[in-house]
């Protein structure tokens, strides 16, 4: 097997028996035991197929296919939903190019993730964007508020949709019922990128669902926290508003025309999960969330991040107070405890929860930052100020992805225009995107921020001492 690189890596992730606190939410198939599918992890190599009798085909579902949808659609309270076998990044790109045409404007967070911004390279559109609350102690985005949200209506009454992401990536949930009524009262459509929160319903501990709230789409990355596979979401709808047979259009054209089967299954059986057995596992997982909370609240140096509207499956850890990064933190629970977590960060970690967490993980959880709550690092913590102003845009991002770029010095490149993007990974949101003036605040985050160890994707130079400018 030595020219199998990926499986081997894969293989020997596996017999080190990680504890998963990061995507996908099944925690490597551990989901499978809790709840007895056991036939469905040992056929899943045998349901890899395609269109033949028997089995439908997504993009025109007649059969199967149609009716698991259908039973998807009551589940989650929508008038339709459509199962994605290219991850919401395609129902990203669907819904928006769905409700606007080419040179429509869109108003969507800054925080949005890149897949929004590539829609209105595809589709031509222009992106209006609002800046997101900065918790500017902890480096992370509270996302978008409605005051926020209606002045940029307001100063842009001709946008046709309105696009909001919520819970954000650290579980901050927004006033999505304010925004619904005022973007519907100026005739407009709202897409909300709710990625991590396919799990919501399945308590009233947490944030209510976008779709019940008043949104028009609902995109859901079913894999992230629930027990798809990855690369498997849903897209829900409410059609008053929107034309459901351009969306069909659109979701045919950025869908793969050989759609997983496997993906297919794994979206039924997270449907099945949840109906079955989804809110007393989330229960059980409430408790032990909790009961971390109350255990990191007796240390002396490890804090978690609360706020009023959040969804505490997303366990933001903040590691400040040690004088270690979030980074540091990161390399020590995997190298010395076997702990995974999502990400990491200048201040913190951050922990995925889903249903297929066991108690087990939480314990494992609790005695290993009980540990590191007594080992204070030596030094203090490089300060990172997260850019807080949007840069001014001068070229629509389609124009800017087509015209000719050049290399220049990363410290030469203040006050050009931007030809690639830089996107902090993860999560993938863009803090400069193609059309945009660099400034200096972007230069001097994303230099700080390898020095402690982020990951910089979108800019081809990844050591950070070339980015590309339009001439």
């Amino acid at each position: 097997m030595n020219d199998m690189p990926v499986f081997n890596v894969l293989d020997e992730i596996i017999d080190k028996d990680i504890v998963s606190f990061h995507v996908p939410g099944h925690k490597k198939g551990s989901i499978f035991e809790k709840v007895n599918y056991r036939k469905y992890k040992d056929k899943i190599g045998n349901m890899d197929t395609t269109e033949i009798p028997g089995t439908d085909n997504l993009h025109s579902p007649e059969g199967v296919i149609k009716k698991s949808q259908e039973i998807a659609s009551n589940v989650f309270k929508s008038d339709y939903t459509f199962f994605l076998v290219n991850g919401s990044t395609c129902g990203i790109y669907a819904s928006i190019m769905s409700v606007c045409n080419p040179k429509d404007k869109i108003i969507v967070n800054r925080d949005c993730h890149q897949s929004v911004v590539n829609s209105c390279i595809l589709g031509d559109i222009e992106p209006i964007y609002v800046n997101p609350n900065i918790d500017l102690n902890l480096g992370i985005s509270l996302g978008v508020s409605y005051e926020e949200i209606k002045k940029v209506i307001d100063n842009n009454k001709d946008a046709k949709a309105v696009l909001i992401t919520s819970p954000t990536y650290y579980g901050v949930s927004l006033d999505v019922k304010k925004i619904a009524d005022y973007v519907h009262s100026k005739g407009k459509i709202l897409i909300v990128d709710e990625a991590h929160g396919a799990h919501l319903g399945l308590s009233d501990k947490l944030p209510k669902k976008s779709l019940e709230l008043g949104a028009d789409i609902v995109i859901q990355s079913t894999h992230k926290t629930l027990p798809s596979f990855t690369q498997s979401s849903m897209l829900h709808v409410k059609e008053k508003r929107v034309n459901i047979d351009k969306l069909k259009s659109f979701l045919k054209i950025v869908q793969s025309s050989s759609p997983s089967y496997i993906l297919m299954s794994s979206l039924e059986m997270a449907v099945n999960i949840y109906i079955n057995y989804g809110k007393e596992l989330m229960n059980e997982l409430i408790e032990n969330i909790n009961s971390v909370i109350n255990f990191i609240d007796n240390l002396k140096n490890i804090k978690v991040f609360k706020y009023k509207h959040q969804d505490i499956t997303k366990l933001y850890i903040i590691t400040k107070e040690l004088k270690k990064s979030g980074y540091e933190v990161e390399n020590i629970l995997r190298d010395k405890y076997n702990i995974q977590v999502e990400l990491s960060n200048s201040y913190g970690i951050l922990l995925v929860c889903s249903i297929g967490n066991t108690n087990n993980d939480f314990k494992k959880l609790k005695k290993a930052l009980n540990e590191i709550d007594n080992e204070i690092g030596n030094e203090n913590l490089i300060e990172i100020n997260y850019p807080t102003n949007i840069p001014k845009k001068i070229l629509n991002p389609r124009d800017a992805f087509y015209l000719d770029k050049k290399s220049i010095r990363i410290e030469e490149s203040i006050g050009k225009i931007c030809g690639e993007y830089i996107i902090p990974y993860p999560p993938g949101i863009s803090i400069l995107s193609p059309g945009e003036e660099i400034t200096k605040e972007v230069i001097d985050y994303i230099k700080k921020s390898k020095e402690i160890g982020m990951n910089i994707t979108g800019i081809k130079d990844t050591n950070l001492n070339y980015i590309q400018v339009i001439d």
